[in-house]
Formats: structure tokens, C-alpha cells, sequence
């Protein structure tokens, strides 16, 4: 659920040579670019669509058909995203039902009849929960995860399965953002050559192309935030306990979380109530401070970013050149709508890394297991997984190998003294003495620095190029953190990050609303098959 090459070794990059470009990408330089405006629900948010609906203007099954014939036309012709792994058979008629219901005089809320797209490791019926592992391609659990029946509650419609990173980026150290062996390479859509990071690759791009109008991506490392930020939407990481994560394939349980993709802030609010909650089956959300009923979107309201202390984690700017420009420009934006920004820094910074490479190596295998052997997967261990891949290595491994898997087959267990004292201190060094530390040192509201950098090339030789990122200290405390887009440099998105303490998602959302509408920096995809950057002399990216 993370860029695993920030996680398991230094960040692997492209060595002296350019990474290699997408020869499919290439074959499509000569299709003509979709059409977004063309779009009936381009760029519309969810209160846009319910108010269509409240004027008899639309219906949730006419919303589910334009998306469906979207998905069409974007994923398996024209641009050939790749974003989708499965859709919901019962969509339409789910649709209708909330129709009725609404022709009835019953409106359930503001995801009432919107369509939900879910990466494809959130169990929910009828659909496969496939991790985008041909292991589990007929894996079909017998009920929805707690947060689908938190989104079916809520009026949503659950359109389809988003393609992912194989087993959320952990099945290898070399791993291809955005591939997986049941969906093959997802694809950014602002520049068809370069990639759309993960592991929520398909949600990120879906819904940055108007194939849905929200989505929901789980991180334990970045898969929510890398994506969103490099195919220019909104994604929140929430404080580990906020949202169950009972019915999702996991990979650390200290560190997982689900959490909403969208085109804009208040979208994203929305969907969060929707799915935070305490949850009987996670332990985890036991500890939630939040009220399960809390309207995050209602927080949004007046909000401004006058007198807010923000804290510029300066050392992130070396990310890259793009943004560190962008985020400048970023900072001046919120200094003139009347924030202070001082420059900060988190004291224990990359500290936990080795730490946290042994915690999600430790529990990946008792989680994964345990996940497996309630829903009866056709494998049931990890060690079955492990030779699964290695008899269908020619379908399954044809670009990178299962070295993370094989470590975390020999890990001995989470009584292992080294797992227990890692978790403890990496939790410490993150959470206490780094977030919270740079936070209090001089009163600030929140922290700030760019999501990642520009999207690199994708390459099946060389593996993901991956620049580095400003959001791994929220990841490893199990805090919030909220990525914006912030603007755009030849032609690919950048985003900003706001992280905060734990249990302070209000505070980030409108923190992150009031910098959206200062900037208003996304802009839809165009779908070029390559950027400026992609064929210039000498470029490394």
C-alpha cells in the first residue's frame, strides 16, 4: 500500500540511463485525445450531482451509465488507462433502487446514488477481491467490508474494483507502480508514458478522469497520497483507527488504513463520514476520539487560512527541483491569504526506516494469513502464495520477483522481541519526538511540504523511479495527512501535503479546503502519450 522502494532499500532510481518509455504508451501517440469536457458530469463534484438529481435533471442509474460508458471509453478504447479491474453487475440496479427510494421522498444523505469506485484489495460483494493477483482472481467474499456496508448505508453506488501495485506494492523490491497480473499497467493520465504511482493507481487515475466520481484507495505508506498527488487529485490518509479495516487485504496493520480519493476537498469530506467508524472487528477504531457521526464536510464552511501556523518541512523542497518551485509558490499563496509559515523540520526524520522495514515485514505474513484463511482463499498461507507465483512465474513475475514476500515468509512472529522493540520506537520517533515534536516547538497548526515529485517514466526494466516524498513520518505515527494539488509542471500534477497530529482530520480538511479554493490548481488530464520531459536529450527522470 505504499511505494515499497522508499520502504525497503534508498530510493532506486534510474541509474545513468533514462528510464525506458512505455512502448504501448508510444502506440497510442496517434489516437486522438478523449474529449473531458465532453464529458456530461466533467469535473463535477458530489453536490453538484445531487442537486442535478433533486431537479429531476439526472437519476443515480443515469449517473451509472454515463460513468460505465466513460470507463469505456477511456479504459478499454481510446487512451487504454487500464484503471479497472472489475465492474459491479448489480450497479444498475442498485442505482434504481435508490431511484425509487428517492422518488419516495426518502434521500439518505449526499452520497445518495453517487457512484464509488474501490481499489481492488476492499472486499465487496458480488466482486472478486483479487489484491490484483492472479491467486485470487476467484476469490469472492461472502460479505462487503465494513466500510461498503458504511458506503451501501450511505446511499453510495459501488460502480467497480480500481486496479492497484500487485499486493499494494509488497510483493517486491523492484515492483512496478501501478501493475499488477490481473490489470495489467495502469496508466497516468496526463501523460500516458509516465507512472501513476500506488499502490491506488487505478482509484487515483479513475478518478482523475472523470470515471467515477469518487474513490476509495488504502495506504500504509504513501498508496493513498503518491497517487492522488501525481495524477492531480485529492487524497487523505486518515489516523490509523478511523476507518475499519476489516475486509481489506493488508499489509501492516499498525500502520493500514483505507481512506477517500477525489476531485476536491469537499468530496473528500463527504466521503469520509461516510466511512469512519467504530467497528466491532477492528481493534484498532476502539480508540477512535472521533464521533463515527462526524460531518467533516460541514467543518469546511467558513474556512480560511488567515492566522493558521503552518510549518514548511524545508528539507522535503530536495525532492525535486518542480517541487520545491511549486511549493514556494504554495507557501507565498497562503502567506498572502494571511497564514505564517516558518520553516520547520520533524527532529527525528527518517530515523524509523529501518524500523519500520521491520514491522511490515513482521506483520504482513499473521495479517495476510489471517485474512486468507476467513474468506477460504483458494491460498491460504503465505508460503502457498509464494509457490503459486513461482509455478506461474511467466504470468505472474514476468517483470520483477516476490524478494519482500520471501522475507516475511522467515520472519519468526509478532512475539519476536526485534518486531516489538521496532514497532515501539518507530512509532516514538515518528509520532511523539518527530510530528508532534516539530508541531509544539512552535505552536503550529500544521505541517506542510510537497507530496512527491513529478511522475517518472515508466519502465519495466528498471522498476519505479520513485523521487522521494514529504508524508513518510504521518505514515509510520499511524497520523493524518491530506495531499492538495498544488499545480503542474510540463504538464504533470504536483501536490502539497498537510500533515497533522492524530485524530486532527477536521483541522487538515479545512485547512487543505481553504489553500484548494486560494489556488484552484487541478486541471483535468489531457491523455498526451508522453510529456516535454519524456523526449528531451539527455533527461534521467
Amino acid at each position: 500500500m505504499r511505494p515499497t522502494t522508499w520502504l525497503v532499500t534508498a530510493v532506486l532510481c534510474c541509474l545513468a540511463s533514462a528510464c525506458r518509455p512505455d512502448p504501448e504508451a508510444a502506440q497510442d501517440a496517434a489516437r486522438p485525445a478523449p474529449s473531458t469536457t465532453g464529458f456530461a458530469y466533467a469535473e463535477a463534484g458530489i453536490a453538484d450531482l445531487q442537486a442535478a438529481m433533486a431537479r429531476g435533471e439526472t437519476s443515480s442509474h443515469a449517473l451509472v451509465q454515463a460513468y460505465l460508458a466513460r470507463i469505456i471509453e477511456l479504459d478499454r478504447n481510446g487512451p487504454r488507462l487500464n484503471a479497472i479491474i472489475s465492474l459491479n453487475p448489480r450497479a444498475r440496479a442498485d442505482a434504481a433502487a435508490l431511484d425509487a427510494e428517492r422518488a419516495s421522498g426518502r434521500v439518505r444523505g449526499p452520497l445518495h446514488g453517487i457512484p464509488v469506485l474501490l481499489k481492488d484489495n476492499i472486499d465487496a460483494t458480488p466482486m472478486a477481491t483479487t489484491a490484483g493477483s492472479l491467486a485470487l482472481a476467484e476469490l469472492r467474499p461472502a460479505h462487503d467490508a465494513f466500510l461498503v456496508a458504511r458506503l451501501r448505508e450511505a446511499g453510495a453506488v459501488i460502480l467497480g474494483k480500481a486496479n492497484l501495485s500487485e499486493w499494494a506494492n509488497f510483493r517486491s523490491s523492484r515492483s512496478l507502480s501501478g501493475w499488477s497480473s490481473i490489470g495489467g499497467q495502469t496508466r497516468n493520465p496526463y501523460a500516458l508514458d509516465r507512472s501513476p504511482c500506488g499502490s491506488s493507481s487505478g482509484t487515483a487515475v479513475a478518478v482523475a478522469a472523470n470515471m467515477t466520481a469518487v474513490g476509495i484507495g488504502t495506504e500504509t505508506d504513501g498508496s493513498i497520497l503518491c497517487p492522488a498527488a501525481v495524477n492531480g487529485v485529492v487524497g487523505l490518509k486518515p489516523t490509523v483507527g478511523l476507518v475499519s479495516r476489516n475486509g481489506i487485504v493488508p499489509i501492516a496493520p499498525s500502520q493500514d488504513t483505507a481512506g477517500p480519493m477525489a476531485r476536491s476537498v469537499e468530496d473528500a469530506a463527504i466521503l469520509l463520514a461516510a466511512i469512519a467508524g467504530r467497528d466491532p472487528a477492528d481493534p484498532a477504531t476502539a480508540d477512535n476520539s472521533v464521533l463515527a457521526s462526524f460531518d467533516y464536510a460541514q467543518q469546511l464552511r467558513g474556512a480560511s487560512l488567515r492566522g493558521m501556523r503552518i510549518g514548511l518541512l524545508r528539507d522535503r523542497l530536495s525532492i525535486s527541483p518542480e517541487a520545491a518551485t511549486a511549493t514556494e509558490r504554495a507557501v507565498a499563496a497562503m502567506r498572502d491569504a494571511g497564514a505564517v509559515v516558518v520553516d520547520a523540520r520533524i527532529p527525528t526524520q527518517d530515523q524509523w526506516r529501518d524500523d519500520e522495514r521491520e514491522v511490515l515485514l513482521s506483520e504482513f505474513k499473521p495479517a495476510l494469513e489471517q485474512y486468507l484463511r476467513q474468506r477460504q482463499a483458494p491460498v491460504q498461507s503465505l508460503r502457498a502464495l509464494i509457490d503459486y507465483n513461482r509455478t506461474h512465474a511467466s504470468q505472474v513475475m514476468p517483470l520483477f520477483g516476490q524478494d519482500l514476500f520471501e522475507q516475511a515468509d522467515a520472519r519468526t512472529g509478532l512475539a519476536s522481541p526485534d518486531y516489538i522493540s521496532a514497532r515501539t520506537r518507530a512509532r516514538r520517533l515518528a509520532g511523539p519526538e518527530g510530528i508532534d515534536a516539530a508541531l509544539e516547538a512552535q505552536q503550529l497548526d500544521v505541517l506542510v511540504a510537497p507530496t512527491t515529485g513529478l511522475a517518472w517514466r515508466v519502465d519495466p526494466a528498471q522498476g519505479d523511479c520513485f523521487p522521494g516524498s514529504g508524508y513518510g513520518a504521518a505514515a509510520v505515527a499511524g497520523y493524518p495527512a491530506l495531499t492538495v494539488p498544488m499545480g503542474h509542471s510540463d504538464g504533470l500534477p504536483l501536490g502539497l501535503t498537510f500533515i497533522g497530529p492524530a485524530w486532527s482530520e477536521a483541522r487538515l480538511l479545512r485547512i487543505g479546503h481553504a489553500y484548494e479554493q486560494l489556488t484552484r490548481a487541478r486541471h483535468p488530464p489531457g491523455f498526451a502519450a508522453g510529456s516535454p520531459q519524456s523526449v528531451a536529450p539527455g533527461n534521467t527522470r
